[in-house]
């Protein structure tokens, strides 16, 4: 915000006097612009292209091999820098689908406040939940490209085990064809597709169960 000195003549008096006025910068301009648009309408080209970028990241694994060192996580600057590369260390499907929202131009906010994005699967969840674009298991909700599928989702700690992005649904499924990062069907943590994916695909969790689905934009 500026701050403009305004030069301001009394009437009664005749006297010159200065008066500060605030006036919106362009900053503020920008950041309400993009406030306005969280949430907003998500065109279908915008849809196919989170799709295109989640699957043009199929087989791609974390570096070393055996961490969760990964380039999605270092995208966000988000978990421990130990990796001995550029990478960061971290579980990161949710990291993955906020990149592929991010690099398809969905307005987002990543940061560790409820209500936004981060390297928490739940945080999908509690996005959705915000803009009214959190579809629950059984609603009757058919899942669209681009969408977040949420599994393992326990609203009362808001934790949630692993999140996936739509690729597409086959009618009659139970869950969606989802590209997953940070998936552990085919090799230890990579980016893989699962078709009638209803439960999660993350070794070691048990039972991990589609919950919903999250929009992208109404």
């Amino acid at each position: 915000m500026l701050i403009v000195l305004v030069l301001v003549v009394a009437a009664s008096s005749g006297l010159y006097t200065w008066r500060a006025v605030s006036t919106p910068s362009a900053q503020d301009a920008a950041d309400r612009s993009a406030a306005l648009t969280l949430g907003g309408r998500v065109t279908t080209a915008t849809r196919q292209q989170i799709v295109v970028l989640a699957q043009g990241q199929e087989g791609y694994t974390t570096d070393p091999s055996n961490t969760y060192c990964n380039k999605f996580s270092a995208y966000w600057v988000s978990g421990p820098a130990d990796c001995g590369n550029d990478n960061r260390d971290e579980q990161w499907c949710a990291d993955f689908a906020a990149w592929a929202w991010k690099s398809a131009g969905v307005p987002l906010v990543y940061q560790f406040i409820n209500g936004d994005l981060n390297s928490s699967s739940a945080s999908f969840y509690e996005w959705g939940v915000r803009f009214h674009t959190w579809h629950p298991v059984g609603s009757g909700y058919v899942p669209q490209p681009g969408d977040v599928a949420v599994y393992g989702l326990d609203t009362s700690t808001l934790v949630a085990q692993h999140v996936a992005i739509v690729a597409s649904f086959t009618p009659g499924a139970s869950g969606p064809n989802a590209v997953n990062g940070d998936g552990d069907h085919t090799g230890f943590s990579r980016v893989e597709y699962q078709t009638d994916e209803y439960n999660a695909d993350v070794a070691g969790t048990g039972t991990a169960l589609l919950a919903g689905y999250v929009s992208p934009g109404t």
